[in-house]
């Protein structure tokens, strides 16, 4: 069925090169986000499964653990070490197959520890903070580098900017298409603007210079693999972390500032626009799911010239449009649509610090009170403080919070089996007891176990704001 099966007897999607989005079809659209091909395999960091493949806890992945009644007719084991399950989990990667068939393998076995008190559970996400801080890291020069150097040079990206002791990360994404596209024009663009912040910039460039571009051949992996890596390297505040780009750049932070919008403070797209929907009559009347919900609580100021050749503003007017209706369906949201005549592609007036000054007081809102979530890529399990172990794409998901009632409100457009509200004591009094409602009635009351499994899970990226301690399952 086509990604868009509801749309399936009006809407069509709109054939653009021309929006500094990739062009689509009915049947691939949605493979931009998740598909991982065999092709693009190029290292043990890269691998990449297609994906109908499941990233943790698939009946395959657990084939080769034993099961209950086989563990009944053998002596009791003695209980694994849980520093040395850690461990194990974080010595595995979660980019590589067997990588990930390991470390569910692992949380199988974590989530066998017995409950934690407070005080221990503060001593193991520590712990957890520490195993992640001991990843991947990169080179701290200005220039040119490779993510991956052997078998062959793979993952070219570009440091410039404030490298000593910077006060902020900007990724810098280019523009291009199908055979095009050079980190060198977005480091060039953005460099001065964020040097003026004191900022670090890193400008990645696409694995494969295809129409998908950011979302296609791993490279949004790649780009979240970088960005990990530039947090273990420099000592960045992680609520400083923003995503700009031109043109096909401007899509792409659109596209993955949305994807994760947990894990950036603001948004610039120049140029640049959301994948567009058509209706029967050829005009845009919506943006491709994923985008819009997913940033109610990030700030995104959006620049768009009204004679733009290769990118016409409907589209990125139709995603200011929907912002606008987003706010007012679900409160919050910050952003700001701003069109300028006579510039066609050229970027915007006073350039890219005029566009920059407009994100570069937002800080994230890590934990916000009230969330929204349209998950459409299976590898993204963690949304702020939701966690789907099998994301159901499109699903639309919103989540409150209730400080004064001691309660957390869920609605979900489809059966929410897999997914978990993440708690610790500076969302809830977990004292008390802590209620569940979803989508109206109550699915839980009681005070939610703290658990080493849920500490791994969350602390995985190595980011202390996004670590919780409990999760309470939503359908049981």
């Amino acid at each position: 069925m086509s990604v868009r099966s509801r749309f399936v007897s009006t809407l069509v999607l709109v054939p653009v090169a021309w929006l500094g989005a990739p062009q689509h079809t009915a049947h691939t659209e949605h493979t931009e986000h998740t598909a991982h091909t065999e092709h693009t395999e190029h290292t043990e960091h890269t691998e990449h499964t297609e994906h109908t493949e499941q990233t943790a806890h698939t009946a395959t992945e657990f084939d080769a653990l034993p099961t209950t009644s086989s563990a009944a007719q053998k002596p009791a084991a003695k209980p694994a070490d849980p520093k040395k399950l850690l461990e194990r989990y974080f010595d595995a990667s979660p980019w590589t197959s067997d990588g990930r068939r390991e470390r569910a393998a692992a949380l199988v076995e974590l989530d066998l520890v017995p409950a934690l008190d407070a005080k221990s559970a503060r001593k193991w996400v520590a712990d957890a903070l520490k195993l992640a801080a001991d990843g991947r890291r990169i080179e701290k020069k200005s220039g040119r580098h490779h993510f991956w150097e052997k078998p062959d040079a793979k993952g070219l990206y570009l440091v410039g900017g404030e490298t000593g002791s910077p006060k902020g990360l900007l990724f810098a994404f280019h523009g291009g298409g199908a055979g095009s596209g050079d980190a060198s024009t977005a480091l060039s663009a953005f460099e001065g603007a964020a040097s003026k912040r004191k900022w670090l910039v890193i400008a990645p460039e696409v694995l494969e210079k295809t129409e998908r571009g950011w979302t296609d051949s791993g490279t949004e992996e790649f780009v979240l693999q970088l960005l990990d890596a530039a947090l273990r390297t420099w000592k960045i505040d992680r609520d400083r972390v923003y995503f700009a780009g031109h043109s096909m750049g401007g899509y792409g932070t659109w596209t993955l500032g949305a994807h994760h919008a947990d894990r950036v403070a603001g948004l610039a797209p120049s140029a640049g626009a959301p994948t567009p929907v058509t209706g029967p009559s050829g005009t845009v009347e919506d943006i491709i799911e994923g985008v819009i919900p997913n940033l109610r609580n990030v700030r995104i100021a959006i620049y768009q010239s009204d004679d733009d050749p290769r990118v016409p503003p409907i589209a990125n007017r139709v995603a200011a449009k929907k912002l606008d209706e987003a706010a007012k369906r679900w409160g919050g949201f910050s952003h700001e649509y701003w069109e300028v005549p006579g510039r066609q592609h050229d970027e915007c007036p006073g350039g890219m610090d005029a566009l920059l000054e407009k994100i570069d007081a937002s800080k994230r809102a890590a934990r916000p009170e009230k969330l929204v979530w349209q998950p459409v890529i299976a590898w993204k399990q963690q949304f702020y403080w939701l966690y789907w172990d099998d994301p159901k794409p499109r699903a639309l998901v919103e989540a409150e919070l209730d400080r004064v009632k001691n309660e957390v409100r869920v609605t979900c457009s489809v059966e929410p089996k897999g997914l978990e509200v993440l708690l610790d004591d500076g969302m809830l009094d977990l004292a008390k007891d802590v209620t569940v409602l979803v989508n109206g009635a109550e699915v839980f009351r009681g005070k939610p176990a703290l658990t080493l499994g849920t500490i791994a899970r969350t602390a995985a990226a190595g980011d202390a704001a996004l670590v919780f301690g409990a999760r309470v399952a939503l359908v049981k």
